[in-house]
C-alpha cells in the first residue's frame, strides 16, 4: 500500500497540471491583452492628435513666412486679390467675401428643407418610408463632389439664365444652390437624431393636451432638439465653407468684392486649388498666399466648430 501511495500522488499531480496548464496560459495572455490594448488605442486616438498638430504648425510656419512680407493689415483688409499678376495685391477680402457668399446662399437651400425632411422623417414618415429614404440621403451624401460641380454647371446655370439673363456662366447663385442640395443629408441626418433622441413622453403629453402632430413637432420636438439642430446647422456651415470642387466648376475664378450672387466669384478653396497646380514656385510670396488663406479658412472653421460645441452645450436638454 505504501509502494502505490508516490505512484497515486503523480498521478493526481500530473492530472491537475494538465487541467490547470491551459487556464493559466489563457490567464497570460488575457493579462497581456489587458496590458497591450490600451497602448494600441491610445495610439490609434494620437494619430488624429498629431495630425492636427502637424497641419497647424505647417500652416503657422509657412504664414508666419509670408507675413514677413507682406503686411498683415493689408492681407485682412484690403479690397483687391492679384497676386498672381502685376500690380500684386493681397487683400483677402474678395476671396472671403465671395466663400461667405456661397455658404450663405447654401444654407437658405439646406436648413430649411434639411430641418423639414428631418421633421418629416421624425414624426410623419412611416417605418418603412424610414427605413428606405435614410439610405437615399446617404447614398446623396456619398455623391463626388465634382459631380455636383458639373451638375450645377450643366443643369442649375442654364436654368438660372433662363430666369436671369444677365447671369454670367459662372456665377455664385449656382454653385451655393449646389452645395446646399449637398449639405441637406447633413443636415437632416443630425436634424432626424436630435429628434428621435427626445422622449416619446412629452409626444403623448402633447397629444393628450389636443395639441395637433404639427404643434407637436414645431412646439415640443424643436425646441426639445435644438441644441441637436444647431449643431447640425453650424455643422453644414462649415462644411459649405470648405467646398472646394463644386465652387471650383460652377463659381468661376474672379476674385470680385461683390454682393450680386449672379457674378463669377472665387472662393477661398478655389483660390488654392488654383494656385497648387504646380505653376508656382516653391518660397515665392505666390506660394505663400496658399497657406496665409489656408490659415484664413482653418481659424474660420475652428471659430465655428467652437461654437457648435458652445450652442449644443448651451442648449442641451436632458431626460
Amino acid at each position: 500500500m505504501q509502494s502505490d501511495t508516490p505512484q497515486a500522488n503523480r498521478k493526481v499531480l500530473n492530472t491537475s497540471t494538465s487541467i490547470t496548464s491551459p487556464n493559466a496560459f489563457k490567464n497570460n495572455r488575457v493579462s497581456v491583452m489587458n496590458k497591450m490594448m490600451p497602448i494600441i488605442l491610445f495610439l490609434c486616438a494620437s494619430v488624429s492628435i498629431l495630425t492636427t498638430i502637424g497641419i497647424v504648425i505647417t500652416l503657422f510656419s509657412e504664414t508666419i513666412q509670408f507675413f514677413q512680407k507682406v503686411p498683415i493689415l493689408e492681407f485682412i483688409f484690403g479690397t483687391k486679390w492679384s497676386p498672381l499678376i502685376t500690380p500684386k495685391s493681397f487683400g483677402v477680402l474678395p476671396l472671403l467675401n465671395g466663400t461667405l457668399m456661397i455658404t450663405l446662399i447654401a444654407c437658405l437651400v439646406a436648413i430649411p428643407l434639411g430641418l423639414a425632411s428631418a421633421i418629416y422623417l421624425s414624426e410623419y414618415a412611416p417605418k418603412k418610408v424610414r427605413s428606405a429614404v435614410k439610405p437615399v440621403l446617404e447614398v446623396l451624401a456619398g455623391v463626388p463632389t465634382i459631380v455636383y460641380g458639373y451638375f450645377a454647371l450643366s443643369f442649375i446655370t442654364p436654368l438660372i439664365r433662363d430666369i436671369f439673363p444677365g447671369a454670367g456662366v459662372f456665377n455664385a447663385l449656382s454653385a451655393g444652390i449646389v452645395v446646399g442640395i449637398m449639405i441637406i443629408p447633413m443636415v437632416c441626418s443630425l436634424s432626424e437624431d436630435a429628434m428621435s433622441s427626445v422622449p416619446r413622453a412629452l409626444r403623448d403629453g402633447a397629444y393628450a393636451l389636443g395639441a395637433t402632430r404639427l404643434e407637436v413637432a414645431l412646439k415640443i420636438v424643436v425646441p426639445a432638439a435644438f441644441s441637436g439642430i444647431v449643431a447640425s446647422a453650424v455643422l453644414a456651415f462649415s462644411r459649405a465653407i470648405g467646398e472646394t470642387m463644386i465652387v471650383t466648376v460652377a463659381a468661376g475664378a474672379t476674385p470680385t468684392l461683390t454682393g450680386n450672387p449672379l457674378d463669377s466669384i472665387q472662393t477661398m478653396t478655389a483660390y488654392i486649388v488654383q494656385v497648387s497646380l504646380g505653376d508656382t514656385p516653391h518660397g515665392t510670396v505666390e506660394y505663400g498666399t496658399i497657406f496665409a488663406v489656408g490659415m484664413t479658412l482653418f481659424v474660420i472653421t475652428f471659430l465655428l466648430n467652437i461654437l457648435a460645441q458652445y450652442v449644443a452645450r448651451r442648449f442641451r436638454e436632458e431626460y
